[in-house]
């Protein structure tokens, strides 16, 4: 049974950064390790996962879920034609993009049932709170971005509001309506200078309630986002990493980061042009020699 200890999540802050691309290949990486992995396209509304994995006959979909046409999420999955690895279609039902929280629950309670190894989730690209939600219920969620200036930020962004949602859930967990107040507060930090970095907001919080505010601290101290930067020049090309790395130190108190990098390869583009996977296609390339050392992070 799978369970949140092997459910991976991929995120893409930022459109076009290449975040299916990855999924599909890391989740044929994986299978080679020995795992048997259900990827979920979760891209709600745009789903195209199935397109690279060479999935033509959509027999079931996430929407027949969503919508109550099947009872099981498991009646969604379907084969591949690569050994060990089977998907779930997303959706491309009008609304799906919001869908009703007591809806997300059932879906993530379903995808944590999946009978693998490993549940790859592809999430859409964006910070909706649909992508936030489901990227909490990830033992290991990974973030995809260039490094270009732009998607640096999307991904900083994107942490930012994960770490505020992360604690607004603590927070109302542990009865503490002060302390949600004041991260409603930090949202406008021109107004409240004090509380434009973590370290600021906690020792305003631990003003008004310091068991609470304590606790939370050391929830965000254990946190270790694990990026995958993109089309990097070269392998020892470490500028975006780094400064993604400054980012999060200064402003979130985030002290660990884990950062992968998957070179530049025109054999990408070689394989999306033939709807192939890349490590079906060129599995010798430097892409899929990136993607499998970033497997091998995950075969425990």
């Amino acid at each position: 049974m799978a369970n949140t200890n092997n459910i991976i999540a991929v995120i893409g802050p930022k459109g076009g950064v290449g975040k299916t691309t990855i999924s599909a290949n890391l989740a044929i990486a994986l299978s080679r390790l020995g795992k048997k992995v259900v990827a979920v396209d979760l891209d709600l509304g745009a789903s195209n996962l199935h397109a690279i994995f060479g999935v033509k006959q959509l027999e079931n979909s996430l929407d027949d879920f969503v919508q109550n046409k099947v009872a099981n999420l498991s009646d969604t999955v379907l084969d591949t034609e690569i050994e060990n690895v089977s998907m779930i279609c997303g959706g491309d039902v009008p609304g799906i993009t919001n869908m009703p929280y007591q809806k997300k629950m059932k879906l993530i309670r379903h995808l944590a049932m999946l009978d693998c190894d490993v549940v790859l989730l592809d999430l859409a690209p964006g910070a909706s709170y649909n992508v936030s939600d489901f990227s909490l219920i990830a033992q290991h969620p990974l973030l995809v971005t260039t490094p270009e200036i732009p998607s640096l930020m999307n991904v900083y962004s994107f942490i930012k509001a994960a770490v505020s949602r992360r604690l607004l859930f603590f927070f109302k967990r542990n009865k503490a309506p002060e302390l949600v107040a004041l991260l409603e507060q930090a949202k406008d930090f021109e107004k409240h200078p004090r509380l434009k970095t973590m370290e600021g907001f906690f020792d305003a919080a631990r003003e008004i309630n310091s068991g609470v505010a304590d606790s939370a601290r050391e929830l965000i101290w254990r946190l270790k986002p694990f990026l995958i930067v993109n089309r990097v020049p070269s392998k020892n090309d470490t500028k975006a990493g780094e400064t993604i790395e400054k980012m999060l130190r200064e402003f979130l108190s985030i002290e660990s980061t884990e950062i992968k990098t998957i070179r530049e390869d025109r054999a990408v583009g070689h394989a999306l042009a033939r709807m192939k996977p890349v490590l079906i296609e060129s599995p010798n390339s430097f892409f899929a020699a990136d993607i499998e050392e970033i497997a091998r992070e995950f075969q425990g």
